[in-house]
């Protein structure tokens, strides 16, 4: 595309790609498409025609002047700069040359042996989890190949995956079957297993206090519930049924606490320990379903159709020893969540507002309104003897109905909040910040998350800006600098100098990720609280 004009003895070259100003030399060589070059200073003139040559002899004195007029500005040559570009590589859509792979995925997914793998090149990288250093992985390429020699083509790898998959299915069935066996088994000669730990959660803490109220809320509906059918008063009938919500309810923490000492699996990688919110949760609803409702459907029924109440003395004395237990189980609740309090470093407030233990919360306040609505029972029966008039028994039922459902909105809320992924409280974040913050290797965070998913237990995310200059100096104190030196003294060409960048720019990334998991230990360590740790690279 390069194009040569002769105008007015002056000499002009016109750049098709951009307007730069070029300076003009006597012996200019151009490079055509063909990959030839042209000498226009001095080839034109010898290419001439005869006819040509006749006519510059007739005009010999008028060239001569021309000429020397082209060399008085054709004296400085052209300066070309030459930048050296690496060829750019095309990875593709889909490039898995490079990627590792560890030993148990390489057996499962390319239907290989241990002893296939001992044949492959074995590269030991950083180690993703806290209780090792270092791990062996495989190069995805080394399978892959290794596979197909193994199995001889991609239909066969493809028809063995088959035939394990739905030897895998068979084999979940047979051992769901051999499940109910084995339970049948134990129902028909007995459970001989040692206690497991789950059992022993009910010993001790949470567990404890739900078990105490399981035991006194029973005993207290069974003789609730025969005062009632001996007297027929609305408030008794509100007691009993008050009773028998709080039993089922903590029967349903109890299964909660069960259930949250599970173990993570595949299918829940972050535990289960939001079970406990969760039959907190579906207690407040029970309470407010059969608690108030039924309170408050007995106390209208008792305003509509009031009737006269029999001798109350067997009430009065079975309120008084609901009062005593009741109270009994309030106090070890109370006394639980002081010790936790404690340990947190909280008020009992700030404890029962934001649930730190579900389990407890609800029993302290179903005993809390137990005791509070055996009072209310008692004085309106006590009224209602006094002056004859039943409607003071069904306003207690009413009354013992609204306190119930007071309490059922305050766990329905609590709980519901702490399903939803609250945020822990600012000055904790302000810790875990600063804490980044001051660590050198950190230059800014952003986006910063931290999320209490129950239980004391808190999960942290951050998007953080490394400094790459302290990065690189931490790679650089860990190697011999006299080594270094001489390696780049070695770099002469392009391709040596990419195999220099190659192999350094990999050292120092493995370091980005030493430095990340140095910070997310260090986050753990100094806040137990914080189990699950993602710092994201920005």
């Amino acid at each position: 595309g390069w194009q040569a004009s002769m105008k007015s003895g002056s000499l002009s070259y016109i750049l098709p790609c951009n307007r730069l100003p070029v300076q003009l030399m006597s012996q200019v060589r151009v490079y055509t498409s063909n990959g030839q070059k042209k000498d226009l200073g001095s080839e034109d003139t010898n290419r001439s025609t005869p006819e040509e040559t006749l006519h510059k002899v007739g005009t010999g004195r008028q060239d001569t002047t021309n000429a020397g007029q082209k060399q008085s500005f054709l004296k400085e040559p052209i300066q070309v700069k030459v930048k050296a570009v690496l060829k750019k590589r095309e990875y593709g859509p889909k490039y898995t040359q490079n990627n590792f792979i560890t030993g148990v995925r390489a057996i499962n997914e390319f239907c290989l042996k241990s002893s296939d793998l001992d044949q492959l090149r074995k590269i030991k990288r950083r180690s993703p989890h806290d209780d090792t250093e270092t791990f062996t992985v495989y190069l995805r390429s080394d399978v892959e190949a290794k596979s197909l020699e193994v199995w001889g083509s991609p239909e066969a790898l493809a028809r063995e995956r088959k035939r394990r998959k739905e030897a895998e299915i068979k084999y979940r069935e047979n051992l769901f079957r051999n499940q109910r066996l084995l339970r049948e088994y134990k129902e028909f000669f007995g459970n001989t297993k040692p206690r497991s730990s789950a059992a022993a959660m009910f010993f001790k803490g949470p567990g404890k206090v739900v078990m105490v109220a399981i035991c006194i809320n029973g005993l207290n509906f069974i003789f609730k519930l025969l005062a009632w059918v001996y007297t027929g008063s609305a408030s008794m009938f509100s007691e009993a049924i008050h009773s028998l919500a709080d039993t089922c309810n903590q029967a349903l923490l109890a299964l909660g606490i069960s259930q949250s000492a599970r173990t993570p699996d595949p299918s829940h990688p972050y535990g289960f320990t939001n079970m406990r919110y969760i039959a907190s949760l579906i207690s407040g609803v029970g309470i407010f379903m059969m608690g108030a409702g039924l309170s408050w459907y007995h106390g209208i029924i008792g305003l509509l159709h009031p009737h006269p109440i029999e001798s109350l003395l067997w009430a009065y004395c079975i309120l008084a020893g609901s009062l005593v237990s009741e109270g009994a189980t309030l106090l070890v609740a109370i006394n639980e969540i002081r010790r936790s309090a404690r340990a947190k470093g909280l008020s009992f407030y700030q404890y029962v507002v934001q649930s730190r233990d579900p389990s407890t919360n609800v029993v302290l306040l179903e005993d809390a309104a137990a005791v509070l609505s055996v009072a209310v029972a008692a004085t309106c029966m006590g009224l209602t003897s006094l002056t004859g008039n039943p409607y003071y028994d069904s306003v207690g039922s009413l009354g013992v109905g609204t306190l119930l459902g007071t309490v059922s909105a305050f766990l329905i809320y609590t709980n519901t909040e702490a399903l939803l992924g609250r945020s822990i409280q600012p000055e904790q974040l302000q810790r875990l910040t600063e804490l980044l913050e001051s660590d050198p290797v950190v230059r800014a965070i952003h986006d910063v998350k931290a999320t209490d998913m129950g239980m004391s237990k808190v999960r942290f995310k951050a998007e953080v800006d490394f400094d790459g200059r302290v990065v690189t100096r931490s790679y650089l104190e860990k190697q011999d600098i006299e080594q270094l030196l001489q390696e780049i003294q070695q770099v002469k060409t392009l391709e040596e100098l990419e195999a220099f960048m190659l192999k350094h720019g990999e050292n120092i990334i493995d370091t980005l990720g030493a430095e990340v998991d140095r910070l997310e230990k260090d986050l753990k360590q100094r806040n137990p609280d914080v189990r699950h740790v993602d710092l994201e690279i920005l």
